[in-house]
């Protein structure tokens, strides 16, 4: 059972976390890249690496990852705290 559990918490940066969030919210990468200042294809890319990370097909079961693991709140609905970027960590550092 611990090595389902590791397989299924990847470990996501700070931004990555903050992309998943606007995921959840239902924004479509061009918006993402326009909330965020970021070009589309930088979220493209991102999108592809937290697929990756999290063993997701698609947007959908990213959803059900991050709500499962407790990445994000929606709607007040497995509310969690998500990681504020601090002053001491960069941006490209880990978080879990």
């Amino acid at each position: 059972m611990e090595a389902e559990k590791i397989s299924h918490e990847a470990l996501l940066s700070a931004r990555e976390l903050e992309i998943v969030e606007l995921v959840v919210t239902g924004l479509s990468n061009h918006k993402i890249a326009q909330r965020l200042e970021i070009s589309k294809r930088t979220v493209d890319n991102h999108i592809s690496n937290i697929l990756k990370k999290t063993n997701a097909a698609n947007r959908v079961e990213l959803v059900r990852w991050s709500l499962k693991w407790g990445k994000v709140c929606l709607d007040n609905v497995n509310c969690c705290s998500i990681p504020s970027l601090e002053p001491s960590l960069k941006q490209n550092e880990v978080v879990s």
